[in-house]
């Protein structure tokens, strides 16, 4: 059986959510912020988890090891605002038994 994982996520005004995601939905992480609605409806996750709007991006504040970065993925941060060298997008954080303990800071809109 799969195991839930917590999380900690820094919204968008700085306040601190402890979070349990679960591993066994196949949830990526701007699917769980948008679930437990850690940002106001139509501000993250605009494009449906394409990887083509940036809506999603956070900062990655712990030292997980995370899936390589993808080609769309790294041109969509290209283009967008407030990039950061840990700048992820959540759509393309699948939830893991691995992010166990996972920090991260929702980006400015």
């Amino acid at each position: 059986m799969e195991q839930d994982v917590n999380i900690k996520i820094t919204d968008r005004e700085g306040v601190i959510h402890e979070i349990i995601a679960p591993t066994d939905m196949a949830m990526n992480l701007m699917e769980v912020v948008r679930s437990y609605e850690l940002a106001p409806e139509g501000t993250i996750g605009i494009c449906g988890g394409m990887a083509m709007c940036a809506s999603c991006q956070c900062y990655v504040k712990s030292t997980h090891e995370l899936p390589e970065m993808t080609d769309d993925e790294d041109a969509m941060l290209a283009e967008a605002f407030y990039v950061e060298d840990n700048s992820r997008l959540g759509c393309q954080i699948q939830i893991t038994p691995e992010l166990e303990g996972l920090e991260v800071e929702l980006a400015p809109e």
